[in-house]
């Protein structure tokens, strides 16, 4: 196996009295493109939040490199889109900047110019080039995540955590996500949240599959068995003209 990136040991999360995650043992290799899928309220968010030291750990461990409690400093991260209010009054580029406060406003603050040149640099990769003053209640759902990966990327990851980045964007803008994460993932980890199947069958190099506890974790390809017990039921997967690999042939 690769080098490891992110090492994740017998980790559990309780929301009061409520486990979100048990049990779950997981490793992420160095420039790894993970896909983690399972059906909403299975603990996918739960454990970026725990990765990232946003929600606390009941039992276990979770080591990101060596950097131990400094593991922000290596990890990007991309929200959920309806975790944002699109109509707060902010452009583009302001909130790519935003990544590059590190201890918030203070009076007098001002960006260095290296911040700037960062963020138009950031800005043209994601494909946004000339949209830096648009405000963000303007943009494409597209547009916004794009945005979003700008801002993630503002602090130099060698890890990216994305929660659902092609949710709300059309198929074009679909693929332009995962050909840019294709391309990032040259120099970065990436571990990716997501329900689309063309994502998992087309795009990612291992996957993981929770539901409370880890269900699975190996190549992108599963058996119907591994399916029915993610989600708890039979399932029928129907590729609606897209091919995939999600299941073995059966």
């Amino acid at each position: 196996m690769k080098d490891k990136a992110i090492q994740i040991e017998n980790l559990s999360v309780y929301y009061g009295e409520t486990p979100a995650l048990t049990g779950v043992c997981l490793d992420i290799g160095i420039s790894e493109y993970l896909g983690i899928i399972g059906p909403n309220g299975g603990g996918k968010s739960t454990l970026l939040k725990a990765i990232l030291g946003l929600v606390p750990i009941s039992t276990g461990r979770i080591k990101i490199y060596d950097h131990g409690d400094k593991r922000k400093e290596v990890i990007g991260y991309v929200p959920q889109y309806t975790s944002f209010d699109k109509r707060f009054p902010i452009t583009l580029l302001e909130v790519v900047m935003t990544a590059r406060l590190r201890n918030g406003l203070s009076p007098f603050f001002r960006f260095v110019p290296k911040d700037m040149e960062m963020a138009y640099e950031l800005i043209e990769k994601v494909g946004l080039k000339g949209l830096e003053n648009r405000q963000i209640s303007e943009l494409s759902g597209g547009e916004f995540q794009k945005m979003l990966i700008a801002r993630a990327l503002t602090l130099k990851p060698r890890i990216l955590l994305l929660d659902e980045p092609t949710a709300n964007v059309d198929e074009n803008a679909r693929g332009q996500i995962y050909n840019l994460l294709a391309e990032l993932n040259k120099d970065i980890t990436i571990v990716l949240v997501t329900h689309d199947l063309f994502a998992v069958s087309s795009q990612v190099e291992k996957l993981a599959c929770i539901n409370g506890k880890l269900i699975y974790h190996g190549e992108p390809e599963l058996s119907e068995n591994i399916v029915n017990r993610l989600y708890g039921c039979p399932v029928d997967l129907i590729a609606h003209g897209v091919p995939h690999r999600v299941l073995r042939r059966h």
